[in-house]
Parts: structure tokens; C-alpha cells; sequence
């Protein structure tokens, strides 16, 4: 089951809120209810695999039980801790992995050894993280050991974040499993967000994936044309932002309406001016795991020699490749994020005076050839699809099938430029100038342009529309799901 299914929007999502709140007097029935209802959610298209959910609740809660009494022998903690590492990175490597490192053992030596054909789990690199950080936590004596099973089990089966994140650390989350407040404004914010990143999905990326995948098609077929595939790779950029963006927002809007605060994951990525900023700004909570639980153990930048630092980004970035996938393609594409990043970091690119438009070129033009590294079933796929963006001798300029996508689909790439700027950021700013430049001229005291800002016809008018332009979005992507449309989620296989 996907949030972007009608099985979801109207079966699965109103029939957890009833429950949920019909037993408003109880913090842990309420609990309960979300507990049931996550491992229900994750059964529903794997139920085998819920088995292994369960068996990773149970047996990380056990490790943390362990870690927590052996807090004062440092060594016994730190032999536990290492247990537990073994256990969840074991689990992930046979799941995810086996196959791939078996194949290549094969092509390598010559051998016969049989390949498993294993089905990778839903979620599996989520909540195995999140299991990860949960042991670390308690080692460092950062957090402290859930001895309510149930408690723990909602923090790791939670249902929004399960299968496409944000990756939670428990010390963020715990505090909410029975402290939380629920508002109406928490639940209307939420039903907001869920909206929005609704409509992100099935408008935007839906439509972004139709144009990527034809025109992979049309590559395959050797009938390419050079804006042909910048035009897909474009495509396959928005694609990849909105689909998981979206799922994003809709994963924060339906914990706000059981009262939880979950991190942001996306802070308008595609308006970097370099790689390093655009990682601070894409996946917030994966960089941010990456960064405390290997980058900083490592030493991180703090340390003084200059070949350790590159050697950690390193560390750091081909594991980021390697989790999203058992491909060379996501290796290759944790490379060059490396390369790219170590030398910003060494020519200190950041601070540097070139004007921040070549940077944002610059930006950009990486991260789209990273994308279709990380699109590509393989390194010869990707070689084959770059050649045809820059061979000007043998690949034509342009034919039809550019002039055709840019025509059926020209609204929702337009929509995808919209939509990846901060526009209501920029609207405001640009009202609240006006405003104070109005203040200026009537001689007003600045602490009244606040007020005359929230008072402004156009705001009041905006808060009016607003409830009935996402009761439209929410109808027209009903709309979608009706017809049957193309409704992949691309970060259900990582």
C-alpha cells in the first residue's frame, strides 16, 4: 500500500484516525492503534516480510536492553553494540546485497556459485538505520533504553516513516511516543501538507516519470535526439524530486495528525549553488545519518590532516552510494558526489567569488549527470544515454519527439521549475518589501509593518482560496487514481 493509492485515501487512512481517536481518554491504547495499524500497513503488499519487521523490533529491543545494563563496562557494552551492528547490517546485506555480491563473485572468478533470488524487503534500509541509531544512542549514552516493547516497536514500525523515511533518531522521537500533543491545528497543517505533497506525486512526478520513461524508450530504439535526452534527463530530475518530496511532505502531514513532529527531509534542493549545499538541502535525515553515526566517528573535518578528511568523505559517500542500491550505477554515483564535494571543501568552492549563477549552473548541470548514472540498469545504459546529450557529430540536434513531450507535458514542466523555487518564500519577501517601503514613505513606526503585512488585502484573500484549491488538487489527483495513471514511488526499492 502506497499514501498515494485510493486503498490508502480512503479505506486504510479514515479508518486509523476513527480508531485513533475514539479512544482519546488513552495515551497507550492510542499507541496501540498506531502500532496494529503500521504492521497492518507494511502486511498488506508484503505479508511475509512483516515477519521480519517483527523479528528486527524484538530483536533490537533486546540488544538496546542489553547495551543499557551494560552501560558502566565499557568494554561488554561496546561487544553488544558490535553484536547488534552485525545483526541489522546482516540482515541488510542478504537482503539487499547477497545477489549482487554473488554475481559479481561469479563474473570475477569464473564460478558457478547459485545466485538467490531474494525480493528486497519494503523499507528494509529505513528502519534498519533507524535500529542502527537507536543502539549507538544508548551506547553513547545519548538516549536510554525503551523498556516498553510496544513503545519501541511504534518507533521503529511507525507507519509514515517506514518505508520511505525520514530516518528518525529515537532520541528525537521517544519523547513524542507519550508526550505528544494533538491539535486542530496540527491536524489541519497536516491534512495541508498530505495534500500538497499528494499533489507533488501524481501531478507532477507521475507526469515527470511518463516523459523520462518514453524517452529511454525512444534512447533504447536508437532514435534519440541530443534535447531529446536533456529533456529526459531533466524529466527523470523533477521525477525523482517530486516522487520522493512528495512523499516526503505527505509523511510529516499524516504525523502531525496523530500529533507527531517528524523531521523535514527536503529544503529546495535545486536551488544549490554546489554539491555540498545540495546535500544539505536532499535527504536531510539520511545526510544527517550519515554524519553523525560515520562521518563524525571518523573524525569528520576537525582533523588535521587533509588526506584523513578525504579519506572519511570517502567512507561517507560510497556507503551513501552503496545504500541506495546493489548497482555499480549507485556506487559510481556516490563517487562523483565525493569527488565533487572534496574539491569544494579544498578550494573552499563555497566562498569563493565566482557570481552565484555560474555556481547554480555549475550545481545543476553535476547533479542531472548524477541522475542519470542513478536511472541507468547499468554503466554501459548511462555511458550510452550521456553520449547521446553531447555526441553533436553523430546524434541530431532535435526531431519531433522533443517538440511533442515539450507540448503534451510542457504545463507540468513548467509546474516542476514553479514548484522547486521557495515561491511563497519569495512572494512574501517581495510583499513584505513593498510593505515596509510603504511604511517608509506614510512615515510608520517599523514595528507596524508586521501588521500591516498580515492585514494586506492579497494575504487575506490567499487564506480564503486556500481550503478550496486543495479540496480541487485533491480532487483532480482522485481523478488520476481513478484513471489507473502511472503511480511508481521510486525510494520504495532503496
Amino acid at each position: 500500500m502506497t499514501f498515494a493509492s485510493l486503498s490508502f485515501l480512503f479505506y486504510f487512512l479514515p479508518a486509523v484516525l476513527v480508531l485513533y481517536y475514539l479512544f482519546f481518554f488513552s495515551r497507550t491504547l492510542k499507541n496501540i492503534v498506531l502500532l496494529v495499524c503500521s504492521l497492518m500497513f507494511y502486511a498488506w503488499g508484503e505479508p511475509k516480510y512483516v515477519i521480519l519487521l517483527i523479528l528486527s523490533i524484538v530483536v533490537n529491543y533486546i540488544f538496546g536492553i542489553i547495551i543499557d545494563l551494560s552501560k558502566n563496562r565499557k568494554h561488554a557494552a561496546k561487544f553488544w553494540l558490535v553484536f547488534g551492528l552485525i545483526f541489522n547490517l546482516s540482515m541488510l546485506f542478504v537482503f539487499k546485497y547477497l545477489s549482487f555480491v554473488t554475481k559479481n563473485l561469479n563474473y570475477a572468478t569464473g564460478g558457478d556459485i547459485k545466485i538467490m533470488d531474494i525480493a528486497l524487503p519494503i523499507g528494509i534500509s529505513f528502519f534498519t538505520f533507524q535500529a542502527i541509531s537507536y543502539l549507538v544512542d544508548i551506547y553513547r549514552k545519548d538516549a536510554k533504553a525503551q523498556k516498553n516493547i510496544l513503545n519501541f516497536a511504534l518507533y521503529l514500525s511507525f507507519f509514515p516513516k517506514l518505508t520511505q523515511g525520514p530516518i528518525m533518531r529515537y532520541e528525537t522521537f521517544e519523547p513524542q511516543i507519550l508526550n505528544r500533543k494533538e491539535t486542530v491545528s496540527k491536524f489541519s497543517s497536516g491534512v495541508c501538507m498530505f495534500l500538497v505533497g499528494l499533489g507533488k506525486k501524481i501531478l507532477i512526478a507521475n507526469n515527470m516519470a511518463i516523459v523520462a520513461d518514453r524517452i529511454i524508450e525512444i534512447h533504447n530504439m536508437g532514435q534519440s535526439t541530443i534535447s531529446l535526452a536533456w529533456l529526459g534527463a531533466i524529466a527523470y530530475t523533477f521525477q525523482i524530486y517530486f516522487d520522493f518530496s512528495g512523499y516526503s511532505d505527505m509523511a510529516v502531514g499524516l504525523g502531525l495528525m496523530f500529533g507527531f513532529k517528524l523531521d523535514r527531509n527536503f529544503n529546495y534542493p535545486y536551488i544549490s549553488k554546489s554539491i555540498s549545499e545540495f546535500w544539505r538541502r536532499w535527504h536531510i535525515s539520511l545526510g544527517s545519518w550519515f554524519r553523525e553515526y560515520v562521518y563524525f566517528p571518523l573524525g569528520g573535518s576537525r582533523v588535521k590532516n587533509k588526506d584523513i578528511m578525504i579519506r572519511n568523505l570517502a567512507i561517507v559517500w560510497i556507503s551513501t552510494g552503496i545504500w541506495h542500491g546493489a548497482n555499480w550505477t549507485f556506487l559510481i554515483w556516490g563517487v562523483i558526489n565525493f569527488v565533487f564535494i572534496a574539491l569544494e571543501k579544498m578550494f573552499q568552492f563555497e566562498k569563493s567569488k565566482i557570481p552565484n549563477f555560474i555556481k547554480h549552473m555549475y550545481a545543476m548541470f553535476i547533479i542531472i549527470m548524477g541522475w542519470v548514472i542513478f536511472r541507468a540498469n547499468s554503466l554501459t545504459e548511462a555511458g550510452s544515454y550521456i553520449g547521446d546529450m553531447f555526441n553533436f557529430v553523430k546524434v541530431k540536434l532535435y526531431n519531433d519527439y522533443t517538440y511533442m513531450f515539450l507540448k503534451e507535458f510542457g504545463v507540468f514542466f513548467f509546474a516542476a521549475i514553479l514548484f522547486s523555487v521557495p515561491l511563497a518564500a519569495i512572494v512574501n519577501n517581495f510583499m513584505a518589501k513593498g510593505i515596509l517601503i510603504r511604511n517608509t514613505i506614510d512615515e510608520k513606526p517599523p514595528f507596524e509593518s508586521h501588521s500591516l503585512y498580515m492585514q494586506a488585502p492579497l494575504i487575506k484573500l490567499i487564506n480564503f482560496i486556500y481550503p478550496f484549491v486543495l479540496m480541487l488538487l485533491f480532487f483532480v489527483c482522485v481523478t488520476y487514481l481513478v484513471k489507473g495513471s502511472y503511480n511508481p514511488f521510486i525510494y520504495f526499492k532503496f
